[in-house]
């Protein structure tokens, strides 16, 4: 029987290219995004659609619903960046919708696939964090704030889980050449900062999804082999 995934924010960069790896390998996919371009995606690698924002629990449940009987996989990928570097002058509407995308969505998504998954007896879900999880990012502190809140929950549930048979790991990459990232290429080349491909965490997302230690941390640096993070002991 083939694995049956939901990959959120899947109509471009790290999302469409696990969505179309997993697709090639035989998965049928379900693919979440506000952007409509993902129909096109799903429609070229033979999946499903759901248009919606992830922000909304509603969602995550029609994404769930369009798997059906089974889910197997599980990447809650969707993630977007502050333009907001001091509280004090924080926009609060831009504040909610990142919160929303890159920590609130997590919750859903676990919300909606878990019943599914503990039914069928087991499953695999990666979400993906980021350097910033792992290190305090001044460019970006809301971002950095809601990836390391993301790594405290697979910190927290991944012992669980894996106790019910449901893998729960991160991949952690560095800056990845995206359209998330695109308004900042030329200057990240022009100060020779190397940038990961959206296929090549893709390939470390499926790695962790079919293979992973629960409870990984993988770290992604361009022109590195992947390693797992060591969370150091507490004092």
């Amino acid at each position: 029987m083939s694995d049956v995934a939901v990959v959120t924010g899947a109509a471009g960069g790290i999302g469409e290219a696990a969505a179309r790896r997993l697709a090639a390998s035989g998965a049928r996919c379900v693919l979440v995004d506000r952007d409509p371009r993902v129909e096109d995606v799903a429609a070229a690698i033979g999946g499903e659609a759901v248009v919606g924002d992830v922000t909304d629990p509603e969602v995550s449940q029609r994404a769930v619903v369009a798997a059906g009987d089974r889910l197997d996989l599980l990447v809650l990928n969707a993630g977007t960046n502050s333009v907001d570097k001091d509280p004090a002058t924080l926009d609060l509407g831009r504040y909610q919708a990142v919160v929303g995308v890159n920590q609130h969505s997590v919750v859903y998504g676990l919300r909606a696939a878990l019943p599914v998954m503990r039914r069928q007896g087991g499953g695999s879900i990666v979400v993906t964090a980021s350097f910033a999880s792992l290190r305090g990012v001044e460019q970006d502190p809301i971002y950095t704030m809601t990836k390391h809140a993301v790594i405290g929950l697979v910190r927290a549930l991944s012992g669980p889980l894996a106790r019910e048979h449901i893998r729960f790991s991160a991949v952690c990459p560095g800056l990845v050449d995206t359209p998330l990232t695109a308004a900042g290429r030329d200057r990240f080349r022009a100060a020779g900062i190397s940038m990961l491909t959206a296929a090549e965490v893709a390939a470390s997302v499926e790695q962790l999804l079919r293979t992973g230690e629960p409870g990984t941390e993988l770290v992604l640096h361009a022109g590195r082999a992947p390693a797992p993070y060591v969370v150091a002991p507490i004092p």
